[in-house]
């Protein structure tokens, strides 16, 4: 006698299984259409850009540029003789400057490593801010504003391009330093940068805590965030508009790809020993260098805006002892990023960023120096900016600029033109007002573009 194997209880089974796969499909497609047009997929810049990364070397507490990349041999001359501001005398850097490469910049002895790649940086010796006090200053470095919490310059560069992989941040801090100088603002979450690591120089490669789950393997978590994504996105149609919503859908994303893309990223040790000892890792610049490789890494993979942190430059006292050590520190770890880019042919898409907030005065203080916000020093290198060349001046003792002078709002302007982007164009619209990093000024450097 024939039976109907085909039950009411085994159409619904096999109609309920139906239309989860009907349903995974779905969201596989939607994770892959998301990965595409998302708020953090690659954008299409304003113009052809001539950098695609940028990795910011900040060097917190404010370089003496007339010690390191600022010649002032009057200043040596006058060494002594009544200076210009505070009523102290004026005194002469106790650091030999010579001539390096095909260019003849001046460079301080303190950077015999990075001396050797004159002819690829661009010094821009007129800098000027607004503010003589650190934090401030530091926040209008980033920002563009010494009063107020805007969107960093990262931000803004993410904002306007990007990243190219979504399974890593877009915009990452090593080092440490103040949260609110990284922020997105009123920005989406998703532009804000990611903090990785500390300073620690006797630290293994850095880790990204709580990116584990230690519950569920990756297939199971991977389920469960299609489903609360979809829940979230229903919850996003019905609110039009919700920044934090959008936040989490991007933040829990980027975070289930963390698990697998960052441990291998931040396995510097994985590099051979020659690149190692290059940076100076296993020995005194170790902390230093191993986030200058850390940065390779990270542009290698898409990063679109890197930033290392480097503090101890407010030398008030005991100038050359200080200085001496802090630039130790740094010249090795920077003399290989500047190589190991140029080996990977790398240098010419990434633009390199070096300076601090402000400079310091061509007086003494003790047997220091003090602030100077009215002419100081940062130099590029690489990502379309001129190699082998002085933009600027300050005055014959290094006071205040005179030349071609640069305000931190022309500083900006200029890294977002490199990177393709109109900072008058590059704009977002916040209670009422379209915001921008420049705020209403900055003026493009071009006779420092290649």
């Amino acid at each position: 006698m024939f039976q109907n194997a085909f039950t009411r209880r085994g159409a619904l089974q096999t109609l309920t299984t139906g239309l989860g796969g009907i349903a995974m499909t779905a969201l596989t497609e939607e994770r892959a259409l998301a990965a595409k047009t998302g708020p953090l997929a690659a954008k299409q810049p304003h113009f052809a850009p001539r950098a695609k990364n940028v990795i910011y070397l900040s060097m917190r507490g404010a370089p003496s540029h007339v010690d390191t990349f600022d010649y002032k041999p009057q200043l040596t001359k006058d060494s002594g003789k009544p200076g210009k501001y505070g009523g102290r005398d004026l005194m002469g850097s106790p650091f030999e400057f010579n001539q390096h490469g095909e260019s003849g910049l001046w460079i301080s002895e303190l950077f015999p490593n990075v001396a050797q790649h004159a002819d690829d940086l661009c010094l821009i010796n007129s800098m000027h801010g607004d503010s003589s006090n650190h934090q401030p200053a530091v926040t209008a470095m980033h920002t563009g504003s010494v009063n107020f919490i805007r969107p960093s310059m990262g931000a803004w560069a993410l904002y306007g391009l990007g990243t190219e992989n979504t399974n890593v941040p877009g915009y990452v801090v090593l080092g440490g330093g103040q949260k609110g100088d990284y922020s997105s603002a009123f920005l989406p979450a998703y532009y804000q940068a990611t903090m990785i690591g500390g300073d620690n120089p006797t630290a293994g490669p850095p880790r990204v805590p709580n990116i584990r789950n230690t519950k569920m393997d990756a297939d199971a978590q991977r389920k469960q965030l299609d489903f609360v994504q979809w829940l979230n996105r229903n919850q996003l149609e019905r609110d039009v508009h919700s920044p934090e919503t959008e936040g989490m859908i991007q933040s829990t994303e980027l975070a289930y790809h963390m698990q697998t893309s960052m441990p291998e990223l931040l396995d510097y040790e994985s590099e051979t020993p020659d690149t190692l000892e290059s940076y100076g890792i296993g020995g005194e610049s170790e902390s230093f260098g191993k986030h200058c490789l850390l940065a390779r890494r990270m542009v290698e993979r898409g990063v679109r805006f890197v930033e290392i942190v480097h503090g101890n430059w407010d030398h008030h006292d005991k100038l050359k002892e200080n200085l001496t050590q802090t630039c130790g520190e740094t010249d090795g770890p920077i003399a290989a990023l500047l190589q190991d880019l140029k080996d990977r042919d790398m240098l010419k898409d990434t633009l390199i960023l070096w300076g601090g907030e402000f400079g310091r005065t061509a007086t003494g203080e003790g047997d220091g120096r003090g602030h100077n916000s009215r002419g100081f020093t940062t130099w590029m290198a690489g990502g379309g900016a001129k190699g082998g060349m002085r933009y600027g001046a300050t005055d014959e003792h290094g006071n205040e600029a005179v030349e071609n002078k640069m305000h931190i709002h022309d500083w900006h302007a200029t890294i977002m033109h490199l990177l393709g982007l109109n900072h008058k164009k590059l704009t977002y619209r916040y209670a009422g007002r379209d915001f921008r990093l420049t705020d209403v000024h900055g003026n493009v450097a071009q006779d420092i573009v290649a």
